[in-house]
């Protein structure tokens, strides 16, 4: 019995462009800036990865996962997929706490560690995760050196 296998092409599709002034993108204060006029003041929790070039500069913003009150449920795949199809030499990880609360869950933690372990293995490295809640307040674990081993 014969059976059928799809040929496939990959492809980016943009949804729209947002404006932005910060290039390079070397601090978690211009990370918070970018993703806060792309999310505004959500009353959900938003996962959003920037996929940088080379330089730094951000070649693609994704909204990878939209959430509860309380929690977005992400997989790694769904982190790094907008980032190989960009071409993009590394990531910044960015979530929002609707609460305002912006430090780390436990949960928070662990899948830092693993999109850092799986960016390792894909050779897009995790430059940053950073947490954001009201205003300008926001956690970022590359700052307080929570991304080392």
């Amino acid at each position: 019995m014969k059976k059928s296998i799809n040929v496939v092409s990959l492809k980016l599709v943009k949804d729209k462009s947002i404006d932005y002034n910060i290039r390079p993108v070397r601090s978690p204060l211009n990370v918070v800036t970018l993703v806060k006029e792309l999310i505004g003041e959500a009353d959900r929790e938003y996962v959003i990865v920037l996929n940088l070039n080379l330089k730094l500069e951000p070649n693609s913003v994704q909204i990878c996962g939209i959430g509860s009150l309380s929690e977005a449920i992400i997989h790694p795949r769904e982190i790094f997929k907008s980032a190989i199809l960009s071409n993009s030499s590394s990531i910044l990880m960015v979530h929002s706490h609707p609460s305002g609360y912006v430090e780390p869950s436990k949960e928070d933690v662990l899948i830092t560690k693993r999109i850092r372990s799986a960016g390792e293995l894909l050779g897009i490295p995790l430059l940053d995760h950073i947490i954001i809640g009201q205003e300008k307040d926001f956690f970022s674990f590359a700052e307080n050196g929570d991304l080392d081993e």
